[in-house]
């Protein structure tokens, strides 16, 4: 961004004209080609359930080897027209400043894999939580939804904005309690959205790997990947 002096921090959420992957940064697409690919699932998952077929193509369950399509396929499903509208609405809102300074590719890459993740988290942990004697925790039957990449957004979008790189280059907190407050963060983030049937290990989840992604800058283009680079 033209006039930035080089001893102001710089903000991560910066689009950039360089590129080394092929795709184009500081483009919204990704967010249009998403709510793209979850219209055209919601309607392929009405005809797998009129097929009787639905849970087999789009619901994660366990064990997660008897259909590992669904690790990545329930990522875009979506458990009726509220929850697709739910989460279209928080892609938009949260998605769309990360989409702008990332690229195409590592945009879907992560949106994806941190989707994967949280599905996965909740559940391998529900079913180990639930085999603790005094636990009240149930194992979960099936998970599906984009909730747990949408929280991984949220997450990346509060630690790599610029108050947050402001801040992280004025207080030098070790590590362990930048994750001990990524931790808490995600709680408290979790315990707001809880409510029955929600997938709250899939959302703490979501939420604290993309606030650890976001402190790496895992999405960061060009300089921006660089400590201590000032914008051009």
């Amino acid at each position: 961004m033209a006039g930035r002096s080089r001893s102001q921090p710089e903000t991560y959420l910066r689009s950039d004209s360089g590129r080394e992957d092929g795709s184009e940064p500081g483009s919204s697409s990704p967010i249009l080609e998403l709510l793209f690919v979850f219209a055209v699932v919601f309607v392929v998952q009405g005809l797998a359930m009129f097929a009787g077929v639905m849970g087999t193509f789009f619901v994660l369950a366990p064990p997660l080897t008897s259909d590992p399509w669904t690790i990545v396929t329930s990522v875009y499903a979506h458990n009726g027209l509220g929850h697709l509208l739910s989460n279209t609405l928080a892609l938009i809102v949260f998605g769309w400043p990360v989409a702008r300074a990332t690229t195409r590719l590592r945009f879907h890459a992560f949106f994806a894999i941190t989707g994967a993740i949280a599905g996965i988290a909740q559940i391998v942990l529900t079913g180990v939580l639930a085999a603790i004697p005094l636990v009240p925790v149930a194992p979960t039957p099936g998970v599906l939804g984009a909730s747990g990449a949408v929280f991984a957004l949220l997450g990346y979008l509060v630690a790599s904005n610029r108050l947050s790189s402001g801040l992280a280059s004025v207080v030098d907190l070790p590590d362990w309690l930048s994750i001990l407050l990524f931790v808490g963060l995600a709680i408290a983030v979790t315990s707001a959205t809880a409510s029955p049937g929600v997938a709250l290990i899939a959302h703490f989840t979501g939420f604290l790997v993309g606030a650890v992604a976001g402190r790496a800058r895992a999405l960061a283009v060009g300089s921006e990947s660089e400590p201590g680079r000032s914008a051009r």
